[in-house]
């Protein structure tokens, strides 16, 4: 893991500072970009963080210009970090072919099928690599971590969440896919990253992998806000089939749907507050 984080450009914003950084990632074999807002407080003391994974065609940009989230994360004193969606550069034959494939298009898994394996790691920098760097070289109590997302980032913030116990605090997601294992967008990345053997799709599936749970794994509740004029909601969301699991296994969810809402970032900045509210309130929890 090289422990260098090279600035590309730097902000002052609400009293903290915006910052757009790269390093070069060992999981992934390629430089990887990230954007890292910090608050105010963190001048003083280490303070948590909220990993935010964006959708489909985004970039470590998407989330810091478009999300509207760094006035009250600077008031709450909350760093917000944001993975570029993919490798890039890697030089694969067609890997920017499809804008639902590929480059921009990661679905946060280790991918195992060539040509995507070398560099498709997206899980493994996450959470092996991307972490535990900020945690050394930025003031970021790793103690105190969230998970949110929309649409693809959705999948990926409960995924993971749901993947590794107790990494983090709180999750939450705009539009998430919910079930890929049973929507287009899901086979298609599936059977490109991982093969044509659905029994190991499973696992990468978030409303398969909360039926599987003994017990409600996030006890103070996931908050999901979903437009109802969002055009892919019916052939590729299905929010309720993540309600259903976490019903059967008494999974504490807040499903919001909002009349005349879309899929795109005025939706997304509509509830940003209230997602901020939700990871504070779990985040700042006395231990």
């Amino acid at each position: 893991m090289s422990g260098l984080l090279r600035t590309l450009a730097e902000h002052r914003c609400f009293g903290g500072v915006q910052r757009f950084l790269e390093h070069d990632a060992h999981e992934i074999g390629l430089p990887m970009r990230l954007s890292v807002f910090l608050p105010p407080q963190a001048a003083l003391a280490k303070v948590p963080a909220l990993i935010y994974l964006a959708g489909l065609t985004c970039n470590e940009e998407t989330f810091a210009v478009k999300g509207g989230a760094q006035r009250l994360a600077a008031e709450f004193g909350i760093a917000l970090i944001a993975p570029d969606t993919s490798p890039r550069g890697a030089g694969v034959e067609g890997e920017a072919s499809d804008w639902d494939f590929g480059v921009a298009a990661s679905f946060y898994l280790d991918a195992t099928q060539a040509p995507w394996a070398p560099h498709w790691r997206m899980e493994s920098y996450l959470v092996r690599e991307l972490l535990p760097l900020l945690g050394e070289r930025l003031p970021i109590d790793a103690e105190r971590l969230g998970i949110f997302g929309h649409s693809m980032g959705g999948h990926g913030a409960l995924t993971l969440a749901l993947r590794h116990p107790g990494l983090f605090k709180s999750v939450s997601a705009f539009a998430p896919v919910c079930a890929p294992a049973q929507c287009a967008w899901g086979r298609k990345a599936f059977t490109g990253y991982l093969g044509g053997d659905t029994a190991g799709w499973q696992a990468h599936d978030a409303s398969r992998l909360m039926q599987r749970q003994q017990a409600a794994p996030f006890p103070e509740g996931i908050l999901i806000d979903q437009g109802l004029e969002d055009k892919f909601l019916a052939d590729q969301l299905h929010p309720h089939l993540f309600e259903a699991a976490c019903r059967e296994v008494a999974q504490p969810l807040t499903l919001r749907r909002h009349i005349g809402y879309d899929h795109g970032y005025y939706f997304v900045q509509s509830f940003m507050a209230d997602h901020l509210k939700h990871h504070q309130r779990i985040l700042f929890q006395p231990s």
